[in-house]
């Protein structure tokens, strides 16, 4: 990443004079276009910005809302409020919020495979699951090497049907998102094959947690929420990586909170273009952070809490849904989500 705390503090000046006194987000008063809160860092970001799109603040009221993902079948937004142990959903037809499941076994992410059924990877359970359409639950992962998992945090769809997903243990280090209990295994990014074998594939990370691929599948990025703070890229070999490197880094841009921000969930758009979830700094860094596929940070979306995670969603992935601490947002972006949720 190459954009310096100076460049990136200067790049905010205006916005935060313009909108930090003003904003409404109650949205009973409408927002001047563009958006003042959706900023260019660099030039190559202005083509991304859908000028007349706000951001809206769709539900509030949750404790900590994670694992957006849309079903393009069902045309609904899902998502968790891990203390809650609830699934919602948001419809677009007229905004209407329900709990769509209780008793969630405080799960963290969410995803759809290529069949439209919902996977989840629960905290209280320590267990990858996926909703079949019947309804039943078929357990997909809940041990290795005949220990249970820590607690799987997130993952994504392979078009060759595997499902990668992250075990950083964070719902088994507190009983407010799961159930407290000791790790026994090195926190690692594993492999759900078909087949249903799970393979590790790698622990190279101190906390791995969001997880997405590129567009075209040859490269998937983690986030590591423990030291530094960074998110890493790898190249995808089947089954397999290889040539793992940092992507960027996610420093604290606040004098005085250096190395405290970091980011969380993250999705790729069609163009390679990484848009992360960042918070734990404050105004003027918490929101979604947009990288070029070469790792500069080229975009803000500036939000008034912590981001935990991002997906495209909308009949055509060109809306983006965040959840943020206790709030669902969205804004439309002229570009496409890489994948289907």
């Amino acid at each position: 990443m190459t954009t310096d705390r100076r460049t990136f503090l200067s790049s905010l000046v205006a916005a935060t004079a313009t909108s930090a006194l003003a904003r409404d987000w109650t949205g009973q008063t409408p927002e001047r276009y563009p958006d003042p809160d959706v900023i260019a860092l660099d030039p190559a970001f202005e083509k991304l910005i859908q000028g007349n799109s706000p951001i809206r603040r769709l539900h509030t009221g949750m404790l900590w809302a994670e694992g957006p993902a849309w079903n393009g079948t069902g045309n609904y937004l899902v998502w968790s409020d891990i203390p809650n142990n609830a699934q919602m959903r948001w419809l677009p037809e007229d905004g209407h919020v329900s709990v769509m499941r209780n008793n969630a076994n405080n799960s963290n992410g969410n995803t759809f495979d290529h069949q439209g059924r919902q996977i989840s990877f629960e905290h209280g359970t320590r267990r990858v699951v996926r909703y079949e359409l019947d309804g039943k639950i078929t357990v997909l992962a809940d041990k290795f090497d005949g220990k249970p998992l820590n607690a799987p945090n997130d993952g994504a769809v392979h078009p060759d049907g595997s499902i990668w997903f992250t075990d950083p243990g964070y719902g088994s280090m507190m009983d407010y998102e799961g159930n407290k209990g000791e790790l026994l295994l090195k926190e690692s990014v594993y492999r759900i094959d078909p087949g249903g074998e799970i393979t590790k594939i790698t622990e190279d990370l101190e906390k791995p947690n969001g997880l997405c691929f590129s567009p075209d599948y040859k490269k998937v990025y983690v986030v590591d929420t423990g030291s530094p703070k960074n998110i890493r890229v790898y190249d995808v070999d089947g089954a397999k990586v290889k040539n793992g490197k940092v992507f960027a880094t996610n420093k604290g841009q606040l004098s005085d909170q250096e190395d405290k921000g970091n980011s969380d969930g993250i999705r790729c758009d069609i163009e390679g273009n990484l848009w992360a979830s960042a918070g734990w700094i404050g105004d003027g860094y918490d929101g979604v952070h947009v990288f070029n596929p070469e790792g500069k940070l080229i975009g803000f979306i500036k939000l008034p809490e912590t981001a935990s995670n991002v997906c495209f969603g909308g009949p055509k992935r060109n809306r983006l849904f965040i959840t943020a601490s206790q709030s669902l947002y969205s804004v439309y972006v002229n570009t496409r989500g890489a994948h289907h949720c």
